[in-house]
């Protein structure tokens, strides 16, 4: 293995964990147990809410989609030697957010706990994944490769707030030792907002250039 290709190799193991373990989380609500985990923090006037309960089952299974779909676009073997497959993982992930991920995120932002500023953070965040993830796709419509790859990485970033979240919130209350909320209101705006900035810089700096170079290597 090139020394080269160990960055993108523990990217993908970590990021591959991290989509195992929110499995773990996930398949548990669909025993539809309105009281566990993250339902149990709902007031019940919420969890009698049809849109609310629409938009949770098909955001929890849409992100997992979108995940272990989008992780595989920045793996140049994967796009040497299998186009097609990178071509149809490409559209399961762009179909995925586009039409079910982050609307369904949308509704749950309005639903969000914490009132106004997690309700923001998420909402903003819904439809900047929603834009980012469009504009991938309206670029690789243009054939415009290298731009459709910086907003890939832009869009997989936001994907990615899920991962931050929980890591973000985990090392404030136990490091730093937050009160539950104000983890909470934290980590809804520093784990996409983060991830955001991160992207840029790895733009700035031409990820997108040496993904390219390596396909077209």
């Amino acid at each position: 293995m090139r020394l080269k290709n160990l960055p993108t190799l523990l990217f993908i193991i970590v990021v591959l964990f991290f989509t195992g373990v929110m499995t773990g989380e996930v398949l548990p609500y669909f025993k539809f147990e309105y009281a566990d985990g993250f339902l149990g923090t709902k007031p019940d006037s919420v969890l009698q809410k049809v849109d609310f309960q629409w938009a949770f089952y098909i955001h929890i299974s849409s992100s997992l989609v979108a995940i272990f779909a989008g992780l595989w676009q920045f793996w140049p073997f994967l796009h040497r030697k299998y186009p097609k497959l990178h071509r149809q993982l490409g559209k399961t992930y762009i179909l995925a957010i586009l039409l079910l991920a982050a609307p369904s995120g949308l509704v749950l932002g309005y639903y969000a706990n914490a009132g106004l500023p997690a309700k923001t953070g998420f909402i903003l965040q819904s439809i900047l994944w929603w834009v980012l993830t469009f504009l991938a796709w309206w670029e690789i419509k243009k054939q415009r490769w290298l731009a459709h790859t910086d907003m890939m990485i832009r869009s997989f970033a936001v994907t990615l707030a899920a991962m931050s979240l929980r890591t973000e919130s985990y090392a404030m209350y136990y490091f730093f030792h937050t009160k539950p909320i104000e983890t909470y209101v934290t980590v809804t705006w520093l784990s996409w907002v983060g991830n955001f900035l991160i992207a840029e810089m790895l733009v700035y700096i031409g990820l997108g250039k040496r993904i390219l170079a390596q396909i077209n290597g």
